[in-house]
């Protein structure tokens, strides 16, 4: 009895890391919740100031679809992400609206997955 338990609180522990997969065109539909968006990179670009990274998705600025953001604080643990360019990804974490685009914030590499 113990056993079943032990495993289903390991279920509803490790449920949250869970994420559906969205494609980019979908995103919108999902602000607010922890999902895996996938889409095609148009482009990768850097803020002029330096202070963002951002890997447009199904288009490239300001007629993107999607875009994941990276901030100066995080781009030493994201690393670098220009040769993602023309892949196909996967980036995880909590959509939210940034100017009518859907966008997520990205914190670490992990986050980030190539197809």
């Amino acid at each position: 009895m113990q056993t079943a338990w032990i495993l289903l609180l390991t279920v509803f522990v490790a449920a949250p890391t869970w994420a559906a997969v969205v494609p980019a065109t979908a995103a919108s539909s999902h602000v607010g919740q922890s999902v895996t968006v996938e889409g095609l990179v148009s482009e990768v670009h850097t803020a002029s100031s330096g202070k963002e990274t951002f890997i447009d998705i199904g288009g490239m600025y300001p007629n993107q679809v999607f875009t994941g953001v990276i901030l100066e604080r995080s781009m030493a643990a994201v690393g670098n992400v220009s040769g993602l360019s023309g892949k196909t990804v996967d980036m995880t974490g909590v959509i939210q609206m940034h100017e009518g685009k859907p966008e997520m914030i990205i914190t670490s590499r992990d986050q980030i997955r190539t197809k």
